[in-house]
């Protein structure tokens, strides 16, 4: 062999070593990655199920100790986005492991497989749509074409249809008679609106996306155009107009239902209000009558009003002629009703023990503190801990007694209550008195033992089983509305707020009597016009519910 052929033939061997070891370095490599992958998907996975463990203590926690927890309720919320952030990131480092899993052929790296979220089954109501996998002709071990059906297998795959639109063309034929020539046609069909342009789908469709989800006219309008539909901001409006002036025997009705309750809550909360230059803050006033802790029997629902302030002459205004109990805070605008010279006669105040608990657990929220970045050791009242652990103990009572009747809750509330109650003004005033006035424990003890009547206004509710030792009712009301303004930001007009406060009532009350507010509103829009004044009645969304059912169940 000559030294040319020799040397190539060093040169390949050395290429080929070389080659060897690249290749070897680039299997490591990708071992490498993979098992990085797999350790990153592992551990994006034990902390989501670490994070699942901990909302789920949470919640348990919650159930046995109570509801009105707020700082637990925080932590529920807080757990919740976190977990949600977790589980989509546990999903990419899960499919990244895969994949790397996938590309490394020669690694030893044991495969990674992920603890799923638990999937509840599909509802049965769904309709079921079966597409089948063309079968094969022939056995694909021998060819032979002797095969027979020994069953399946189905994988459901859960997938949404977008939204139809449709134009729906209602024809009155005419005749004519031969006899005496007379022209003859069906009467024009009662529409939910004038000259029925919109039906009754569409305009609850609008009402309660922009109402219930909070999409204001503006972002529908675009939403709509995109699907090829144009229909602009003020046609949109019009509708809410008409849909307002449509509705307005059922919110008439509603309104008086409330009314007749002798028992309400009563709450507000602040909604900006477009003004010159800029915007200031209005109200949102509700008024909630709810007998179901004590099963009263009557259907539960709420009304609400709108106002450019907050002033006293509103809620005189919204309940001129109705005297009861008003279970709300400690707001003076209500200090009218409770007159003894008032007519038809003085209201009644129940104050909210929840509104009390919160001044005290502002004071010993050791977790709100550290957010702060304050020292918890100088900020924590031990005091305010003790009246939180107080109160919490008669709220305890309270969950026990939820759903009893009247007289039960007030049998329970006379043994075990009250003596809670009685020991916990005299370890506040006790308390009190070795304070300066100054002291924020000292503040938050007077909110219920100052005042005219105050203490006696807190513990109303031992002396009628009627009553909630909250306002939670009037709160859980507001909750959608402190929601909503993030979306549509403020109110045009009073006019606006008018309208807003009408809605709220009717989409409020489905909710609280556990119907589906749009396709109430649906039904309502389209039966309501050919409806007689006298059976209008029905259409109030507890009846409604029942015929709904009855319905269901028949068919």
């Amino acid at each position: 062999m000559s030294d040319t052929a020799l040397q190539i033939a060093e040169l390949r061997a050395a290429l080929a070593a070389q080659t060897a070891s690249a290749e070897a370095a680039q299997a490591r490599a990708q071992a490498a990655e993979a098992e990085l992958a797999r350790a990153r998907a592992l551990a994006s996975c034990t902390e989501a199920m670490i994070q699942e463990l901990k909302l789920e203590i949470a919640k348990l926690r919650r159930d046995k100790y109570g509801i009105s927890s707020e700082r637990r309720a925080r932590l529920i919320d807080q757990l919740e986005l976190q977990l949600e952030e977790l589980e989509a990131a546990a999903t990419e480092d899960a499919l990244a492991a895969e994949q790397a899993e996938a590309q490394d052929k020669t690694s030893t790296v044991r495969a990674f497989t992920r603890r799923k979220p638990v999937r509840k089954p599909f509802p049965d109501h769904l309709p079921r749509e079966r597409v089948v996998v063309e079968a094969p002709t022939s056995c694909t071990c021998c060819g032979s074409d002797r095969i027979v059906k020994m069953g399946e297998d189905v994988t459901e795959t859960l997938e949404v249809i977008p939204r139809q639109w449709k134009v729906i063309q209602t024809v009155r034929e005419k005749f004519t008679c031969r006899a005496c020539e007379k022209i003859s046609q069906p009467p024009v069909p009662f529409h939910a609106i004038p000259r029925g342009w919109a039906g009754p789908q569409l305009i609850a469709m609008i009402a309660f996306d922009k109402y219930g989800q909070h999409q204001p006219l503006n972002r529908q309008s675009e939403r709509i155009a995109r699907e090829g539909i144009d229909l602009s901001l003020s046609t949109l409006a019009d509708l809410i107009g008409h849909a307002c002036v449509a509705l307005a025997p059922i919110h008439a009705l509603i309104e008086s239902h409330v009314l007749d309750g002798s028992r309400l809550h009563g709450d507000d909360t602040t909604v900006p209000l477009w003004a010159r230059g800029g915007t200031k803050t209005a109200r949102l006033w509700t008024y909630v009558r709810d007998d179901r802790p004590w099963h009263g029997g009557a259907p539960p629902a709420a009304f609400f009003k709108f106002s450019p302030d907050r002033q006293m002459i509103h809620p005189n205004k919204h309940l001129a002629g109705w005297h009861g109990v008003l279970q709300s805070d400690v707001y003076g605008g209500y200090n009218d009703l409770y007159l003894a010279d008032r007519s038809p006669g003085p209201v009644r105040a129940a104050l909210c023990w929840s509104h009390a608990r919160r001044k005290f657990f502002e004071l010993a929220d050791i977790k709100a503190t550290a957010r702060k970045g304050k020292k918890v050791a100088e900020e924590i009242s031990p005091i305010a801990l003790d009246a939180v652990m107080r109160i919490d103990a008669i709220f305890a009572v309270e969950r026990e007694i939820t759903g009893l009747s009247a007289a039960e809750r007030h049998e329970v509330r006379q043994h075990r209550v009250a003596p809670l109650v009685d020991d916990l003004r005299d370890w506040m005033q006790a308390e009190r008195a070795r304070m300066s006035k100054h002291n924020p424990v000292a503040k938050a003890i007077n909110y219920m033992l100052n005042g005219t009547g105050r203490w006696d206004a807190f513990t109303a509710f031992l002396d009628d089983g009627r009553l909630c030792m909250t306002n939670n009712a009037a709160e859980r009301a507001l909750r959608g509305i402190a929601l909503g303004r993030k979306s549509w930001l403020f109110a045009g007009s009073e006019r606006g707020g008018d309208r807003a406060a009408f809605m709220y009532t009717l989409i409020v009350t489905a909710k609280m009597n556990d119907i589906d507010p749009q396709a109430w509103l649906a039904d309502v829009l389209a039966r309501l016009p050919d409806m007689p004044v006298s059976r209008v009645h029905e259409l109030l969304p507890w009846h409604w519910k029942a015929a709904t059912e009855l319905k269901r169940i028949a068919a």
